[in-house]
């Protein structure tokens, strides 16, 4: 028996995630993050019906968190990714 060695190439970055994505990413549930977006303390996209979450925002959010060493609030983030 032969085996083969293959690489597989890692998933593709989605620029967009739905909420209940978000939240897995972040270990919050699907309902505190759609809570969070309603009161404007987390970023998102409303497309009619449908609520998107820019992956970049996740990003610059742990960016800025790794960089300062300091919790971020998601409250702030307008002000943490004019910042970033």
């Amino acid at each position: 028996m032969s085996e083969t060695n293959e690489v597989v190439s890692p998933e593709p970055q989605k620029a967009w995630l739905d909420v209940s994505e978000a939240a897995k990413q972040l270990g919050v549930s699907p309902m505190s993050l759609y809570r969070a977006i309603a009161d404007k303390r987390f970023p998102a996209v409303k497309i009619g019906t449908r609520i998107r979450i820019p992956a970049a925002a996740l990003a610059a959010m742990a960016d800025i968190a790794l960089k300062t060493g300091s919790v971020i609030d998601t409250a702030d983030w307008r002000e943490v990714l004019m910042t970033g």
